[in-house]
């Protein structure tokens, strides 16, 4: 298998088009984890050619990137880690955001020591937080830059607005927004502007919660803290919805292409442009499937059809949004 690669200014390493997304991992609100198989997880991505690892101190409080810097021990090199700041949280769990000088300069110690090395390629603020000036946030990672402890920038659910005004006091290398087949509101306004500021798009969500994974059906249920259980797509009538939709768009991909949705899925996120698909696992056998995302493309009939697929069936679809963490008071 070749692995597609491209570059993020700032980090010399080639970075695998597809990346090891481990927000499960983390255990919380997915239902669980178990450490021993995230870390084989981790182990076989790198050995698969998937070097770019995502993850973030709020996945788990903290348990994600533990997990991420023990499997990477011996194997630091390669590696492209990414990581993220900027989202607080109090001891009954309440995440809020909070991108002050102070925050970041505890988060950045903290997660260069859960994750066992003295550098982190890719460090991007979580979420936007209207209660600090976006400068002010630039201006702390860049001197994070200069330090070495970072080696390129990037942000995460921020607007294009917000990206110039973060963008005026430090250089911006990558963007992460939520981007599949079903969420797509980034193509009106976030895909264009990373196109035009040669910005690195990392589609979190590319499988959409598992749900264009091809392995779920109408009957599929959700226990403990899974956020499907609170996500609007997961829920009746729309979760028949997007079944039908995914078992259409699984038909399409094994009559032209010999593939599953899955591949599809991930292909369809590549193909958009200058984009990076993030793939969450927590389990090896979850990774099965990366060989057949890569050397071939969907045509233009083939997208056509796709969004005809999409229009007859996902006739109430909804957004991401219940994701969100909420604002800080002032």
């Amino acid at each position: 298998m070749r692995i597609e690669t491209t570059r993020i200014a700032g980090i010399d390493t080639p970075v695998s088009r597809v990346g090891l997304g481990t927000w499960a991992i983390g255990g919380r609100m997915w239902g669980g984890a178990d450490d021993k198989q995230s870390i084989a997880t981790v182990r076989d991505a790198i050995e698969r050619g998937i070097n770019l690892i995502d993850t973030a101190p709020v996945y788990g409080f903290g348990r994600s990137e533990s997990v991420v810097g023990e499997a990477l021990v011996g194997i630091r090199d390669k590696a492209v880690i990414a990581t993220k700041v900027a989202l607080d949280w109090n001891d009954q769990e309440k995440v809020t955001r909070n991108s002050s000088v102070a925050r970041i300069r505890k988060e950045i110690e903290d997660s260069l020591r859960r994750l066992r090395t003295d550098y982190i390629d890719l460090y991007q603020v979580h979420w936007p937080d209207t209660l600090v000036p976006f400068d002010e946030t630039a201006t702390e990672l860049e001197r994070l830059r200069r330090d070495g402890k970072i080696l390129a920038i990037g942000v995460s659910n921020y607007s294009p607005a917000q990206m110039d005004a973060f963008a005026s006091a430090a250089p911006l290398a990558a963007v992460q927004p939520p981007y599949n087949l079903f969420e797509r509101a980034i193509e009106k306004d976030v895909l264009p502007y990373a196109k035009q500021h040669e910005l690195v798009v990392l589609a979190y969500g590319a499988l959409c919660r598992g749900l264009l994974s091809g392995r779920m059906d109408s009957s599929t249920r959700f226990d403990g803290d899974d956020l499907r259980r609170n996500d609007p797509k997961f829920q009746p009538p729309r979760f028949d919805q997007y079944i039908a939709a995914v078992a259409a768009l699984s038909e399409l991909a094994r009559d032209r292409h010999g593939k599953s949705v899955l591949a599809l899925a991930i292909r369809w996120v590549l193909d958009q442009g200058p984009t990076i698909a993030l793939w969450g696992a927590r389990k090896p056998e979850h990774l099965h499937g990366i060989d057949d995302v890569f050397g071939w493309t969907l045509s233009e009939q083939d997208l056509r059809d796709i969004d005809a697929i999409l229009a007859k069936h996902v006739t109430d679809p909804v957004g991401p949004e219940f994701m969100a963490p909420p604002l800080r008071q002032s």
